[in-house]
């Protein structure tokens, strides 16, 4: 039996119970050795062997915790990361890696000088949209694209009380939010583009956090276009694809999260697979002859993350989501806000 990677959570919000401790506890690789709170025991419930924590200085001296998850509002990202780090922990943080490119950098250096592990919790590259739409394009499927369109709307038409989402400054909101994982998504199929336009606005009464971005990213042959609203009731395709060959459309959102959020594990049979129903869209050219219909969602599974992070504490295996590439979404995101707020296309 190998080692057993015991490991500390900065906190206990949505991202703890929602997506770190499900994966956590359906891998025996792991065990949640501690857990921050500073007033309450919410965890007691879900990991009675945790070790509830009061500060964060006490969570990252304990010599027992091999790793440390920081899953703590952005602004915190940085000194956190900073902390465990120097203290002699590997680190997993949660998207967006920083707040800017000077301190993702400081963060890699320091990893790298204490020969510690640092990842960024990147988990929907394995949603199941993705990974369909990922062997659609490397079959080359639709020929040679030239469009490419990814959506992750929602409908929340009011201001969320009492969340640190909806207050702050330009770096606070949708754009950092979702667009982390959907420039993420886009840098992972294709590398970084030319050049980027974007337009980011308000849209909800009373809402001080931009909740809206439309992003065009040019690349030499085609162009891949991201968007996102929190006023979109009936959303249209998550994915369209066009190619010299065919097109490609898929409709709804990777069912993960709604079964993590329902008290499911990813250890379950069946998980991260979807009803025929939600099954993307193709009409293409193969061979010589027109192929319309449906194509089977591949299975989603975000616990593909922690498995390959148990690989590389162990094994020595690549890290799937190095710091890096976290840090090049960070820049790809200040260029979201330079060309929104210069009204320009930055070139890369």
């Amino acid at each position: 039996m190998g080692k057993t990677i015991q490991t500390a959570l900065a906190s206990f919000g949505m991202s703890g119970m929602v997506f770190h401790g499900p994966s956590l506890k359906a891998n025996p690789n792991f065990n949640v050795h501690s857990i921050l709170e500073r007033t309450k025991n919410q965890s007691i419930k879900d990991y009675p062997q945790a070790r509830i924590v009061r500060s964060f200085e006490e969570l990252i001296h304990q010599p027992e915790v091999d790793l440390v998850i920081i899953n703590t509002p952005d602004r915190f990202h940085y000194p956190m990361c900073k902390q465990a780090l120097e203290a002699g922990k590997h680190v997993i943080v949660e998207k967006p890696f920083t707040q800017t490119v000077n301190q993702a950098n400081e963060l890699i250096q320091l990893a790298q000088k204490h020969n510690r592990l640092l990842s960024v919790y990147q988990n929907r590259r394995w949603d199941n949209d993705f990974l369909t739409v990922k062997k659609i394009l490397n079959e080359g499927m639709l020929g040679r694209l030239v469009e490419f369109e990814s959506h992750f709307d929602r409908y929340r038409n009011f201001i969320q009380e009492g969340t640190w989402k909806e207050a702050g400054d330009k770096r606070h909101g949708v754009l950092f939010n979702l667009g982390s994982h959907l420039l993420d998504q886009v840098v992972q199929l294709f590398g970084l583009p030319k050049s980027l336009t974007a337009h980011l606005d308000i849209l909800r009464t009373s809402g001080e956090v931009n909740d809206y971005f439309d992003i065009r990213m040019q690349y030499p042959d085609f162009a891949a276009i991201l968007k996102s609203s929190y006023l979109v009731r009936e959303p249209g395709p998550r994915f369209s694809l066009h190619g010299t060959l065919g097109s490609f459309h898929k409709w709804g959102i990777d069912p993960q999260e709604e079964l993590l959020k329902a008290g499911h594990l990813p250890n379950e049979a069946h998980w991260g697979t979807e009803p025929k129903a939600y099954w993307g869209q193709l009409n293409t050219e193969w061979n010589g002859l027109n192929i319309k219909g449906t194509i089977e969602t591949l299975p989603g599974n975000y616990n593909s993350y922690y498995e390959n992070i148990y690989d590389v504490l162990t094994n020595g295996a690549e890290l799937a989501v190095k710091p890096e590439e976290s840090r090049d979404v960070i820049q790809l995101l200040d260029y979201c806000l330079q060309s929104h707020e210069e009204k320009r296309t930055i070139f890369l």
